[in-house]
């Protein structure tokens, strides 16, 4: 390969690698510990007040959650059962939210917020 070309080829994966914005990710996780509703509700809330997100129950199987950092907001819902709980994105400020895009560093939260959720599950079946 000439040197232009390589010289092409690597400016291109540079500037994908520091795009801001990245498709909307949403959370689809099972849930195999036998756990409570309550326990499931419990470890949620507990996961997403440890990584700074504002969590309201808002009906059986439902809790909302906001999150803010200085100018920047946004807005989930979590849906869960006795075998699996969901992560979606509902609205948000100041993220470049766009025509299912967002910047990369919700997507961070969210993968940030699910981890957690997966350790407080597994840590209530131990705890058992």
């Amino acid at each position: 390969m000439e040197k232009s070309s390589l010289y092409a080829v690597v400016c291109v994966f540079a500037l994908t690698g520091c795009a801001r914005t990245v498709p909307v990710l949403n959370v689809s996780e099972s849930i195999t510990a036998h756990l409570s509703a309550d326990e499931i509700k419990n470890a949620i809330l507990r996961a997403g007040t440890e990584r700074k997100w504002a969590m309201t129950p808002i009906a059986p199987g439902v809790i909302n959650g906001h999150r803010s950092q200085r100018e920047h907001t946004a807005d989930i819902r979590i849906t869960y059962s006795l075998t699996d709980y969901a992560i979606t994105y509902v609205n948000s400020q100041n993220v470049k939210a766009g025509n299912g895009q967002i910047h990369r560093n919700y997507n961070r939260w969210i993968q940030n917020l699910d981890h957690d959720i997966q350790l407080k599950l597994s840590s209530q079946q131990v705890n058992e």
